[in-house]
This record gives C-alpha cells, sequence and structure tokens, in this order.
C-alpha cells in the first residue's frame, strides 16, 4: 500500500481505450479487468529538475534541409571543419535575376501518384504539360503552411494538389524529403568518395518555431517514411527552429556581412544603398581588439565581432519572415561561451510572403469574377502556376520608392478561357470593374501602378510589424537592442523599409544580413554541428497529466468528488509537469515513476494535456485538453516473486520517466527499475 501524503498524486489510471479516459481509480480499490493504468510513486516534481548530459550521435557530416513554404534546399558541413559551409548545387532551371541556391517547394506526382520531380523541374515541366494532361497529374507548391493550419493534423491528413485530386500528406512531405536525400547523398559521395555510407549523416530539418509538437512529430514521420533515417536510429534527426537556426548563425558574422537599415542615404529620406554597419562600429571594434576580455571572448566563444561588441545578458529580435510565417524569437548572449538563452516563448503568425500572394489572387477576383479564378485554377491549373510565376517576379521587385509601373504577364490560356467563360475580352472586365490602378497594356499584360503593387504588401506587413510590437512591450523584451530580420521574405525592400520607419524610431537597430535568404539554412548547419549553443528555452505552453487528490473541502469543487473504499478523492486534478513560458535548460528533467495497474502489464497509455495558461487546475478547465499520449512498452516482469534489482518489494514494478521540455521536441527516456534496462518509450501528439 503506497502511503498517502495530504496533497500527494495517488493514482492514474488509463483506460485501454485511447478515446476514452474512464475516472481514475484511487490506490488500493479493486480494479476491473478493463483496467489499464498506471499509478504515480513520486506525487510531486522533483524539487530540483535534474539535467542530464546530452547524448551526442556520431556522425562525419551535417546535411540540413531548409524545407520552406515557397523555396526549400540544403547545404552541409564536415564534423573536421565545421564551419565551412558547402551549400547545394545550383539548380536546374529557375527565373531570370533570382539566385539558384534554392528550389521551389513544388512537387510533381504522375497520374498514377508517383513521383516524378521537384522544384524547378517539377514547375517548369507541369507548366509545359498540355492543359487536358495537366489536369491529371498532381501538382504541389505551398504546402507546408497546411501543416502549419491543420488544427486536427494527424498521420492520414490529406493534402490537395492543385487540380483538386488529395494525397496523404505524409507521403507528400516524405517525397520531398527523399528527394532532398537523394541529392544531397549524391554529392556528398562526389566530394567524399571514401565517406560511409552508414550513420555517416546527420540529418536537420528545419521548422518554425510557432509549430506546435503535432507539427513537429509529423516532420519526423516524414523523414521516416522518406528514409533519412530510421526509429532506431531517431537521434541522428535533429529538428532545428527556423529563427533560432538564423540566430546561430547571425552570431558568427563579421560586420561587413551585416547591413544597418537605419543607414540612409543623406537628404533622400530613402533606403538608399543601405549601406554595411561596418563603418558605424569601427570606432567600437577598435575599442575592443584593446580590450583583452572581449579578444577572449570572441575566440573561446566563436562569435563575430558584432558580437562581441555586445555584452553578457544583451538581448536582441531574430524576426524570422518567410514565406508561410512570419516567427519571432528573442535572445540573451551568454559569456563565456556565446551560449544563447531564450526569453520569451516563441511567438508570430501567418504573415509570410504568400499573403502577398493572396492579396493579388484577391485582386483578379475582383477584376475578373471569383468564380471565374476558380474555375480557371480548377480547369487550368498550369497555366494558374505559370500567372502565379509572372506574379512572383514583379513582387521581388517591388520597392516603396520605385518609379514606373508593373506589367504583368497574361497566360494566353487565361485570356482565352475568360473569353469563351464571359463572352466578353479581359480589356472589357478592365474597363468596367471598379479597380483602377490595374490598367491593360498594349502588349497584352496587366499594368499595375507600384502604388497598387505596394497596397498588396501592407496586410502582411502590418501584420508582421503589430507582431513585433507586441513582442517588444512585453517586459522581458525589455532593453533589447538589435532586431534581425532574416528570412526569404526579408529580402523585400518594401518589408525593410516599413519596419525600419515603425521601429528605428524607437532606437532598435534592424540589421539584415547579406545573405538573408540562406541565414536559416546556414545556421541550420552549425546548430547540426553544436545543438547545445541554445542553452535555455522557454515552454510555449503548460504541460501535465490528469490525477487524483485527496479531496479536500473548501479547496476542491464539490463536482470532483468521488469517494472509492471510503476514501474522498478529487479527481481531473491538472498535475503539471512544466509551465507556459517557463525557462527549461536543455537536458533539464521532469522525473515520475509510475507503478503498472496489474501484474503482466505490457503497455501504459498515459494522457497528456496542455493549455497556454499556468495556472489551469483540473484538466477540464476551459483552455485544458489532450494533446498526447506517454507511451511505455513493458518487457514481461522478473517471475521468481523475489525483490526487484532496487530492492522493491516483489507485486510492485516501478517504471521511472523522465522527460526533457528543453530540446527543440519534447523527449522522453524511461527505466524498468526492476530489470534496470530501458523501456521503449514515445510520446504520441498524432493520434489525439
Amino acid at each position: 500500500m503506497l502511503a498517502v501524503p495530504e496533497m500527494g498524486v495517488q493514482g492514474l489510471y488509463i483506460g485501454s481505450s485511447p478515446e476514452r479516459s474512464p475516472i481514475p481509480s484511487p490506490p488500493g480499490s479493486p480494479r476491473t479487468q478493463e483496467s489499464c493504468g498506471i499509478a504515480p510513486l513520486t506525487p510531486s516534481q522533483s524539487p530540483k529538475p535534474e539535467a542530464r548530459a546530452l547524448q551526442q550521435a556520431s556522425f562525419s557530416v551535417v546535411v540540413a534541409i531548409d524545407f520552406g513554404t515557397t523555396s526549400s534546399g540544403y547545404a552541409f558541413s564536415f564534423a573536421s571543419d565545421p564551419e565551412a559551409i558547402h551549400m547545394m548545387r545550383k539548380w536546374e532551371g529557375g527565373d531570370p535575376g533570382v539566385a539558384h541556391q534554392k528550389t521551389p517547394t513544388c512537387l510533381l506526382l504522375t497520374p498514377e501518384g508517383a513521383f516524378h520531380s521537384f522544384g524547378y523541374t517539377a514547375r517548369d515541366y507541369y507548366h509545359d504539360l498540355d492543359p487536358e494532361e495537366a489536369r491529371d497529374w498532381l501538382y504541389f507548391e505551398k504546402f507546408k503552411m497546411k501543416i502549419h493550419s491543420a488544427t486536427d493534423l494527424t498521420l492520414k491528413t490529406q493534402l490537395e494538389a492543385v487540380n483538386g485530386k488529395k494525397m496523404p500528406a505524409l507521403e507528400v512531405f516524405a517525397h520531398a524529403l527523399r528527394f532532398f536525400k537523394e541529392h544531397a547523398l549524391q554529392e556528398l559521395r562526389e566530394q567524399c568518395p571514401s565517406l560511409p555510407e552508414k550513420d555517416t549523416v546527420r540529418w536537420v530539418l528545419t521548422v518554425p518555431a510557432i509549430w506546435k509538437q503535432p507539427a513537429k512529430q509529423f516532420m519526423r514521420e516524414a523523414a521516416y517514411l522518406a528514409g533519412l533515417v530510421s526509429r532506431d536510429t531517431a537521434e541522428q534527426l535533429l529538428i532545428a527552429l527556423e529563427p533560432e537556426a538564423a540566430s546561430v548563425y547571425c552570431r558568427k558574422l563579421r560586420l561587413h556581412q551585416l547591413l544597418d537599415l537605419s543607414c540612409r542615404a543623406p537628404g533622400s529620406g530613402r533606403l538608399g544603398e543601405r549601406r554595411s554597419i561596418d563603418s558605424s562600429f569601427r570606432q567600437a571594434r577598435e575599442q575592443l581588439r584593446r580590450s583583452r576580455h572581449s579578444r577572449t571572448f570572441m575566440v573561446e566563444s566563436g562569435v563575430g565581432e558584432l558580437w562581441a561588441e555586445l555584452q553578457a545578458g544583451d538581448r536582441y529580435v531574430v524576426a524570422d519572415c518567410g514565406g508561410g510565417t512570419v516567427d519571432l524569437t528573442v535572445h540573451q548572449l551568454e559569456q563565456p561561451h556565446g551560449t544563447l538563452k531564450e526569453l520569451y516563448k516563441a511567438s508570430g503568425g501567418p504573415y509570410g510572403a504568400v499573403g502577398v500572394d493572396l492579396a493579388f489572387e484577391q485582386l483578379l477576383g475582383r477584376i475578373f469574377g471569383v468564380d471565374f479564378i476558380a474555375t480557371f485554377k480548377r480547369q487550368r491549373p498550369a497555366a494558374w502556376v505559370d500567372l502565379t510565376i509572372a506574379f512572383e517576379a514583379r513582387k521581388r521587385t517591388a520597392g516603396p520608392h520605385r518609379a514606373g509601373a508593373l506589367n504583368i504577364s497574361l497566360p494566353f490560356s487565361f485570356i482565352d478561357f475568360y473569353r469563351k467563360q464571359r463572352g466578353h475580352n479581359v480589356e472589357t472586365a478592365l474597363r468596367r470593374s471598379s479597380v483602377n490602378f490595374v490598367k491593360w497594356s498594349s502588349q497584352g499584360m496587366l499594368r499595375m501602378t507600384c502604388e497598387a503593387m505596394n497596397e498588396l504588401f501592407q496586410p502582411t506587413v502590418r501584420g508582421i510589424i503589430q507582431h513585433i510590437e507586441a513582442l517588444l512591450a512585453r517586459p522581458e523584451v525589455q532593453g533589447v537592442k538589435l532586431l534581425f530580420l532574416v528570412g526569404g521574405f526579408a529580402e523585400s525592400a518594401v518589408l525593410q523599409h516599413a519596419v525600419q520607419a515603425a521601429l528605428g524610431p524607437r532606437g532598435l537597430r534592424v540589421v539584415v544580413p547579406h545573405d538573408v535568404g540562406l541565414t536559416i539554412l546556414k545556421g541550420a548547419v552549425l546548430f547540426g554541428q553544436a545543438p547545445g549553443v541554445v542553452r535555455v528555452r522557454r515552454s510555449p505552453l503548460t504541460y501535465g497529466v490528469g490525477v487524483l487528490n485527496r479531496f479536500v473541502d473548501g479547496r476542491h469543487p464539490p463536482d470532483k468528488l468521488l469517494v472509492r473504499d471510503g476514501r474522498r478523492w478529487c479527481t481531473d486534478v491538472f498535475e503539471r509537469f512544466v509551465a507556459a513560458e517557463q525557462s527549461v535548460a536543455l537536458g533539464e528533467e521532469v522525473r515520475r515513476s509510475y507503478c503498472p495497474a496489474r501484474p503482466g502489464q505490457r503497455r501504459v497509455l498515459i494522457n497528456l494535456y496542455c493549455c497556454a495558461a499556468e495556472d489551469a487546475r483540473f484538466i477540464t478547465d476551459p483552455g485544458v485538453r489532450k494533446c498526447g499520449a506517454l507511451n511505455l512498452e513493458l518487457e514481461p516482469a522478473p517471475a521468481d516473486g523475489g525483490p526487484d534489482a532496487a530492492g522493491a518489494p516483489p507485486g510492485r514494478r516501478e517504471i521511472r520517466a523522465a522527460m526533457q521540455f528543453g530540446d527543440t521536441e519534447i523527449k522522453v527516456t524511461a527505466v524498468d527499475v526492476s530489470t534496470n534496462r530501458s523501456v521503449r518509450a514515445s510520446i504520441d501528439f498524432l493520434s489525439n
């Protein structure tokens, strides 16, 4: 019989069916045959959470895949020279004036669902298909956002191709990851023929920091299906948070590799050449070089000159402005080793470059009719892709002070289809519409004023600025000196100008790396070489389990009272493992010990709950939801009837579980005390 502390957690019995969680029974009560649960032996969190040394997998090379909403790519570095980052080969195809160190996140499958191509090759092949033939092919683009927006993401979630046909999302992502795997391994074999084939690569996948645990697990499952790693070698795959990766990379930069947006052409009021911040830091740099302490810090921590200027405890914001989301993180630089500490949980929202694309689509709907645009996308999918390519090329040239109109080519298929559907031509539609800032040019193109193009940016840009301003208003973020703009959308002069205009007067220095579109990819490689660089993170949510506590009159609601065998229990108590916004160090563990409910039990399932609030009391409180399950797979218990390896009495089997909330993924390990052997443990966020 377990001792019963006054408010200790005394029972947790989870039903054998994951669909139902019956009211738990208190310790010592008769158990039915259907009971399949566990009882906690440790009633509360350890007084001092223990930090375990990180187990590093062996590897010869790190390959990072930056899987973006609009473009993707990979890079790698060898363990023997970790900071020499090799970018992937230039991709075939591409658009004029656009660097090809990444390729569009476009996947083409045959009508039978087999892989055909990815990136520029997929886009161009699909574009060249006969319109009737194209309707049978499965073309996916910008599909990463579907994982972010899915509220009930599972392994069976479907994605819709441009032609309306659906496929399991897991297969779509696996096709893309398999493409990068094969491309990267082929390049590695050519560069280093002596590289071992097995267990030589540590893979890194980038995801937005605001993604929840189900989306992160989904990417890991897709990597398993793609063959990057197996479940037995899961430690060879790391999930990197995109703004963290950017932060890791930026800390290595020299002054001449950065642009300070506050430097404007004198008297013009324009962004001008946005000269390097090297000159503005020259005097400070000379002072630093005279400081022995600063020189030592730069050598020991490996940080760049800008970071050496920052003092221990200085804070900065990284705004990752990508194709689908804006991701904000706040870091504090720690000396003497240059490690990073997260000061506030990751925040952001769906304010990526695709928002501008959506605004353009809505503009077309105002001119030609929403119903026509929907029909055209469905019946002429390849031509729609052609139109989006033409818009993308003009979107990249937009600027706050650009002079002259922008011409956007309409595919002949669009012009012909509109005439057949509506009975008049597109020029007539433009004259009749209420949109007076888009005209029809004599060259057969849509002619937009620069003001009209910039207006398409405004909803997305406002969302980004509002998120940054809300973050800067937090007390935890006071004292920030720098804002790094990174990500593909950060290349936009419209966004750069708007952020500087809004935040520059507040004394915040807005800085952009020269290779802003590759910052996350390069940082992911560095993160893979040294994942311990981010030493402390903030938990985005409160996590815990539902338990029974001794019922206390006046403290617990009467409707939570359960009387069993003469004992009074409070049901549905939310026992917290970690609180929202709590600082958690890398390797820090929350430990619990559990006892299987019956002899011979081979599997234990514990429902996990989460919420945004820090003070939830019950799993039935508003905002608390079941978010996953902890699975423990047990080996047969010792059969001799004697005490176990730890000296516990016969009939009482203890399973010690340790959970880590300070990494990019929530992790769990477990040990069977009776045998001192590891128990297969996992947390499933996708079978909720």
